[in-house]
């Protein structure tokens, strides 16, 4: 992203902070950092250390929280005390090793007190690195945990949540001696999964492949009234699997693509909805995913591949719900036909196709049963080979320039990672996460004692809850956090580990859209000038479907099908009567049937979506009565006001 403009409304509007713009000294000093980091990465890939897992992450977090402090903060070079924090991160990250690696596991609850300075300065600067890389309120809830922690004795006995207290050493403790904290399972993932795939990220778009999806993108729908909407929804989608970002995602494709929404006709705003819908769009879909899809995998103990099926179904009604919002919207606005300068689709796939080979790897691969971590890197490999038919001459620094760029772009997902061992922890020694489960199940429960309708309120206020905490901190603590507090209320009431950990995943990925903060939805209202507001409410538009899907996942045992957890059939059936329901949500939305839809035959869509998305036969039966009506009604007013609006 070389424009300038374009890397200010990133820096405004992500989850994440600006990194440092270092002079070229010290950029090409954290570069060969960089570098060596992935080369720690990749060796741990194929050879590991023989002390296990815990031994590596203590490695990882001693050597890249230093660099954090040097790539983030203010000025073009770091400053004295920021390289007084590296050293003293460097020396409290790599402490468990000094003394002997054994000898500190066997200390396990028993930790001395210099054993508890180092854990506590190590909290500290966890904290300090994670307010630089995403801001206070990540830190600010990890602060708020601890107090609980350590005053929770104080707290009436009556209520659910109250504990005897915890000691501070063994707070400690638990972040820094065990699995729990600093280097649990999010820790894992990040060391292990997501660096590799920034790297396989920043392979891809070095090697040429960001301006082929968009390329392509073009090239495929070339001249027609919707071409800019479908152009704008596939590039989107083609280009998460080169940024994880649905901010910066977001902002790309609005670069090359809102010139041509706007000579189509497509007010400001709505543009502004488009963008952030397929930007965000990309997170939700395989093969690559968010880098919550990686803990998901880790947490239920089942394979990456695993993941990726259960998201087919929801994906296809995701984009099945854009698809139709494009056309209604090119139809109400009376969109132009936009006249592209693009070259014919055949043109641009032959010199192109091979960015595409790399995507598949992954897929076959893991089809294999290779392990994802390698998987990922064999793909890497290949997309890097195929570079060297366009890049020949710089193509030895093109692959070192995009293993370092892909190893620090991972920094502030490697601290929230860190962090967020701080909550797991302290839900683990205190079992916070039970009892928040309970009261969230108590609250429902005391509105009716009907089981179906328990959990459906149930999942409508932790879907709420996921949503509003996705508002304050990342994508991947939000997933974190209410696996461990809200995913327990969901399994109690029967729901599946795998479609409790889906619900949740969806949820923590659309707080990036949901008002009134909607990072997405407003950077792509900076970039195309619409109001903010506006802006957000026509991105919920188009992401309407995503919102509601996940509810149909969880409320009924045929919700599985969503997940391809079942029958082929089921999932058919299931698949069938969702995106019927989908359709209904976007006449309600969209306003636009066979010609303009009035207020009657959109108001009886939505019983229809209702009705439809509870995957029981006798629901969709009166879901698809509710549509036929709107149909109906539809096509008399039609004829008797043919220009209705």
């Amino acid at each position: 992203m070389a424009n300038p403009d374009l890397a200010r409304i990133v820096a405004e509007h992500d989850e994440e902070m600006p990194s440092r713009a270092l002079s070229p000294r010290w950029e090409r000093a954290l570069w060969i950092a960089g570098l060596l980091i992935a080369f720690l990465v990749l060796k741990q890939v194929f050879f590991p250390f023989a002390k296990g897992s815990q031994y590596y992450l203590i490695i990882f977090l001693a050597v890249t929280l230093p660099l954090v402090f040097l790539s983030y903060g203010r000025g073009h070079e770091p400053p004295w005390w920021d390289w007084a924090l590296a050293a003293l991160a460097f020396v409290v990250g790599a402490y468990p090793l000094f003394g002997g690696f054994d000898e500190f596991l066997n200390r396990q609850g028993q930790l001395t007190g210099l054993d508890v300075a180092a854990g506590a300065v190590l909290l500290v600067l966890v904290l300090e690195a994670c307010r630089r890389t995403t801001g206070w309120v990540l830190p600010v809830v990890c602060l708020a945990f601890i107090a609980y922690a350590y005053y929770g004795g104080f707290l009436p006995p009556s209520w659910s949540i109250a504990h005897s207290g915890v000691d501070f050493s063994q707070i400690i403790n638990g972040f820094f001696n065990d699995a729990s904290g600093f280097y649990g399972t999010p820790l894992d993932v990040a060391a292990t999964y997501i660096v590799l795939f920034t790297i396989y990220g920043a392979v891809l778009n070095a090697s040429g492949a960001g301006k082929f999806f968009v390329d392509i993108s073009f090239a495929a729908f070339r001249k027609s009234r919707t071409a800019p909407g479908r152009t704008a929804a596939t590039a989107g989608f083609l280009l998460g699997t080169v940024s994880g970002s649905g901010t910066a995602t977001t902002v790309s494709l609005g670069a090359v693509t809102w010139p041509m929404l706007q000579k189509a006709g497509y007010p400001r705003e709505n543009a502004g909805g488009l963008l952030a819908a397929s930007g965000i769009g990309a997170i939700l879909s395989p093969p690559t995913l968010g880098a919550a899809a990686f803990i998901i995998a880790e947490y239920l103990q089942v394979s990456y591949l695993s993941v990726l099926i259960w998201a087919i179904i929801p994906t296809l009604l995701y984009y099945l719900g854009i698809a139709l919002a494009v056309e209604a919207d090119a139809r109400r606005f009376g969109a132009k036909p936009v006249d592209v300068d693009a070259p014919r689709f055949l043109d641009v796939l032959k010199p192109g196709w091979y960015h595409f080979l790399s995507l598949g790897i992954i897929i076959v691969f893991l089809a294999l049963d290779i392990p994802v971590y390698k998987a990922v890197v064999y793909a890497t490999g290949v997309a890097a080979l195929f570079a060297l038919v366009s890049h020949r001459r710089d193509w030895v620094r093109l692959v070192a320039d995009s293993l370092s760029t892909g190893v620090r772009s991972a920094f502030p997902v490697i601290a929230v990672c860190a962090a967020a061992g701080v909550i797991t922890s302290t839900i683990t020694k205190t079992g916070l996460g039970q009892a928040l489960a309970g009261s969230l199940v108590d609250l429902a429960s005391a509105l009716t004692s009907e089981p179906a309708v328990v959990l459906a309120l149930t999942a409508v206020l932790a879907a709420v809850a996921v949503s509003v905490l996705g508002l304050a901190v990342p994508v991947t603590a939000s997933f974190i956090i209410s696996w461990v507090v809200i995913g327990p209320a969901l399994i109690t009431l029967g729901v599946e580990p795998a479609e409790t950990a889906m619900f949740i995943f969806y949820y923590a990925v659309l707080s990036e859209v949901t008002p009134p903060t909607a990072l997405a939805a407003v950077a792509a209202a900076a970039l195309t000038g619409g109001d903010v507001m506006k802006t957000m409410w026509q991105t919920w538009k188009y992401t309407l479907p995503a919102f509601l899907v996940p509810l149909a996942f969880v409320l009924t045992d045929e919700g599985a099908g969503l997940l391809l957890r079942g029958s082929l059939l089921d999932s058919a059936w299931t698949f069938a009567a969702s995106a019927l329901g989908v359709a209904a949500l976007a006449v309600l939305t969209g306003g636009w049937l066979f010609g303009p839809a009035r207020w009657p035959e959109r108001l009886l869509c939505v019983p229809a979506a209702v009705f439809l998305l509870y995957l029981q036969p006798l629901t969709i039966a009166i879901g698809t009565g509710f549509l036929v009506a709107a149909v109906a009604v539809h096509l008399v007013t039609r004829r008797r006001v043919p220009d209705a609006a």
